[in-house]
């Protein structure tokens, strides 16, 4: 399924980190992190998770930050048929994170077929899955080490060639899309991409993290590619914008952007287009607990 692209990704890998979980996966001889796997809301596959939530769970596991990874067992045939059923019946399962984990299970799988091995657990990962609308992504922030050599009052005038800029006396936090908040020597902006500059008609151009890398952050401040220019730097939205402010103040940058979230059905329209996000487009909290389920492959 992920081979024939019925699994979906929307980002590229690194390849040092996937060779990583290559080895790992081929050391281990196992799998120890699942894939977080999204797909589209569906009212049968709620009707069975309800009814194998409702009795006793496996175990429940708490974590760091409040959460708690519950886990229940499918074990009656009939249900374990009903589940497969309606999840072979979905034409696509997107990955919302993993795109390392199923790439290297991928890559075990071949090395495995080639050197003769019968079908075994290696033809699978082990994977998480979520309906869509019961997933929320948070922002991912930027802050830049340097203004590009651009006082405070022509910095602002460059990104007013693209963007309403409106003083605030408190932290900006975008409540919608293609709005942004902006800290620069001290003081917190709110930006609005103009209207006639957004390529709606785009799944990627049209993103948030697009419109303020095209926009501002490489013609004004020079980023280049944020994939590998090191003047970048990303703040997962877990992190609060306190710590936008925390890195201006202490000097580590020279501005700092907050971003509205990518919305789950951007990730799937692009992924759905056979298209890429730019990196660092999505933060999924909580985490998946690694080594909660292994799967062993032969």
């Amino acid at each position: 399924a992920y081979d024939a692209n019925r699994i979906r990704r929307h980002e590229l890998t690194r390849p040092d980190k996937e060779n990583d979980r290559v080895r790992n996966i081929a050391t281990l001889n196992a799998q120890t992190g699942p894939v977080l796997l999204a797909y589209r809301a569906d009212a049968r596959l709620a009707a069975l998770v309800g009814a194998a939530a409702a009795g006793k769970p496996l175990f429940a596991v708490p974590g760091p930050n409040d959460v708690v990874h519950t886990v229940w067992r499918v074990s009656d045939r009939t249900q374990v048929a009903a589940f497969a059923a309606a999840f072979a019946a979905r034409d696509t399962l997107y990955i919302a994170d993993g795109h390392h984990r199923s790439a290297a299970a991928s890559r075990v799988a071949r090395q495995r077929r080639a050197a003769g091995a019968p079908l075994a657990n290696h033809e699978f990962f082990l994977a998480v899955a979520f309906p869509h609308d019961e997933m929320r992504i948070l922002d991912y922030n930027r802050v830049v080490a340097d203004s590009n050599g651009l006082s405070g009052a022509t910095l602002l005038e460059r990104i007013g060639a693209s963007f309403t800029i409106e003083p605030s006396g408190a932290a900006v936090r975008p409540a919608e899309p293609e709005t942004f908040g902006m800290f620069l020597a001290d003081k917190w902006y709110r930006l609005r991409i103009k209207r006639e500059l957004v390529p709606r008609a785009d799944p990627v151009a049209s993103l948030d993290v697009s419109l303020l890398q095209d926009r501002l952050l490489a013609p004004v401040l020079g980023i280049g590619d944020p994939r590998t220019d090191k003047r970048i730097d990303f703040v997962g939205g877990v992190r609060g914008l306190a710590e936008l402010e925390q890195r201006v103040r202490s000097g580590r940058a020279a501005v700092a952007f907050a971003l509205h979230p990518t919305r789950m059905e951007q990730l799937m329209a692009v992924a759905d287009a056979g298209k890429l996000m730019p990196p660092k487009s999505t933060w999924f909290e909580p985490k998946l607990a690694d080594g909660l389920l292994s799967q062993v492959l032969d």
